[in-house]
């Protein structure tokens, strides 16, 4: 009888404690790197890229309109300053988006370029060996050719090769083939272009500019910096050093369809296009160009483009004692199809208070009853302006403004003659009125026509135009492209002279057509040897 151990009444000794291992320093990096670079992270990246993009069509940017920006400022001095601060009127070029695209083409780089090599390594490698259970994978199929065991298998290699696949015999009695590479290549040209995309962006918005300006027919532009309206640099752009050419406005055409039965087609525009003459350098004979929309005039180091065109009444403004204190074309805005346009001048010259007059410039005016003055049709038939005039500080706390308006924040409408109501002006072509109080007169000389040009420097459009096509290329290419592998072995058969082949194929992802193509090789091989189905 087999003796028992007595219970011990002594406590039992203390467990000894778990020392768990400590990743230090490098073990640390090694996770971040890992973890940043994981295709789960650039997809939150990707996400959090778009995300952090939405205040930049939310909140005016000061890049593109800093007049506006400016405005949205003044106008809520409790938000404004913080939103200003955090980088929501300059977002593309704030530290944070900076941050989420840099973390972001990390992420790529680290996930594509390991992905790279090991898709080489097994382009170059060979398909691995036959199973030894055909039946057991996804599509199989068996038969019975009239060949020997080494026709059968050439006759499979030849139908396999046919249909590019890649092969190799591990021993005499079978060979494994595979194809679709193409699929992963695809995959990671799509990833690539994705880098490159980025990397071209960030050279054109690093090296880039673009600038807008409006250009009077008989008037030039040059170049320079203080020329353009509104300019926007690249952070790395030195404005001294750009391309010295220059170009006159000599003719804007505008065409409009003035058939009254024409389907609702009245008014509409058919063509504008724009006629310069270019200098490439100072000093050089001008060369005549056309600008067209959608058809730009490409310069050294930049494009020009036709975004818009529009009216600029000649305005002549005198004072009491009739001198100019004011002379130029002044471009007004359209506001529809019928280029009912707003614009405001102002007359800084003016003395003892500046003058601002505001209001619209009619092509082919007509006064309703129910819209009041408006245009009825596009082109310059009947030009007229109705104008109202204000007076005092144009330009408070010297803030950027719009051409188009008036800041009204220090300045004081000016009444009729009677007091009664504000002061209306209706002028059309070669008509002066005189202003009350002793304030002078203006007068509507004529029309000009002015092209809105926008002028433009990518260096980085051609890398990206590049990388989108090949990103486009390779998305096909990874849906289309199916991954296969296809094993073949052959074994003799009972009746003397014929062998039986067996195919087995499987694929990577879900492939609903396998079992079709794993018959359809064996039908091959059956025809290749001569045997009847």
């Amino acid at each position: 009888m087999a003796t028992q151990t007595p219970l011990s009444t002594q406590p039992a000794p203390p467990d000894e404690p778990v020392n768990q291992p400590q990743l230090g320093l490098v073990g640390w990096l090694r996770f971040a790197w890992r973890q940043l670079t994981s295709m789960r992270t650039a997809l939150f990246l990707l996400l959090l890229l778009a995300v952090g993009a939405v205040p930049g069509s939310i909140w005016p940017q000061r890049s593109i309109d800093s007049a506006r920006t400016a405005d949205y400022i003044a106008q809520h001095q409790t938000l404004g300053p913080v939103l200003d601060r955090l980088g929501f009127f300059e977002v593309y070029a704030s530290p944070w988006f900076a941050a989420i695209y840099l973390l972001l083409f990390i992420s790529l780089v680290g996930c594509v370029l390991p992905r790279t090599r090991l898709h080489w390594r097994a382009m170059r490698s060979t398909p691995p060996r036959t199973p030894a259970r055909l039946e057991r994978l996804s599509a199989h199929a068996t038969a019975e050719v009239e060949a020997t065991p080494e026709e059968a298998l050439a006759a499979a290699e030849a139908v396999l090769r046919k249909r590019r696949f890649r092969l190799h015999r591990h021993d005499q009695t079978s060979v494994s083939s595979e194809r679709g590479y193409l699929k992963e290549t695809g995959n990671l040209v799509f990833h690539l272009a994705l880098i490159l995309v980025i990397v071209g962006v960030a050279i054109g918005h690093l090296l880039g500019w673009k600038g807008d300006v409006i250009v009077p027919v008989g008037q030039g532009f040059a170049n320079t910096l203080s020329r353009y309206d509104t300019f926007s640099p690249g952070p790395w752009v030195k404005p001294e050093n750009l391309s010295p050419f220059s170009l006159k406005l000599d003719r804007l055409d505008a065409k409009f369809e003035e058939n009254v039965t024409g389907r609702g087609q009245f008014g509409q525009p058919r063509d504008f296009t724009a006629h310069v003459s270019v200098a490439d350098q100072p000093g050089a004979k001008p060369h005549e160009e056309t600008v067209k929309v959608n058809h730009p005039l490409e310069m050294k180091g930049a494009s020009v483009f036709l975004l818009g065109n529009g009216y600029a009444p000649v305005i002549t403004v005198r004072d009491k004692e009739g001198n100019v204190v004011y002379r130029d074309a002044t471009p007004f805005l359209a506001q529809d199809n019928n280029y009912k346009s707003v614009g405001a001048v102002k007359v800084t010259g003016a003395t003892p208070k500046q003058l601002g007059f505001f209001g619209l410039f009619l092509p082919t005016a007509v006064i309703t009853k129910d819209q009041g003055p408006t245009s009825i049709f596009p082109d310059a038939k009947k030009p007229a302006l109705a104008l109202g005039l204000y007076e005092g500080n144009l330009f408070p706390d010297g803030r950027p403004q719009s051409v188009y308006t008036l800041d009204t924040k220090e300045l004081t409408q000016i009444k009729n003659a009677k007091g009664t109501e504000p002061l209306r002006i209706w002028l059309e072509p070669g008509q002066t009125f005189e202003l009350p109080g002793g304030r002078g007169s203006i007068t509507f000389d004529g029309v000009e026509r002015f092209a809105g040009l926008s002028i433009r420097s990518d260096p980085g459009k051609g890398l990206t135009l590049v990388a989108a096509l090949l990103a486009l290329a390779g998305l096909i290419s990874s849906l289309v492209v199916r991954r296969r592998r296809v094993f073949v072995r052959v074994s003799p058969a009972a009746e003397a002279g014929r062998t039986v082949v067996s195919v087995g194929g499987m694929a990577k992802d879900d492939d609903d057509t396998l079992t079709e193509a794993v018959e359809d090789i064996l039908a091959a091989v059956q025809r290749r040897t001569g045997t009847s189905r």
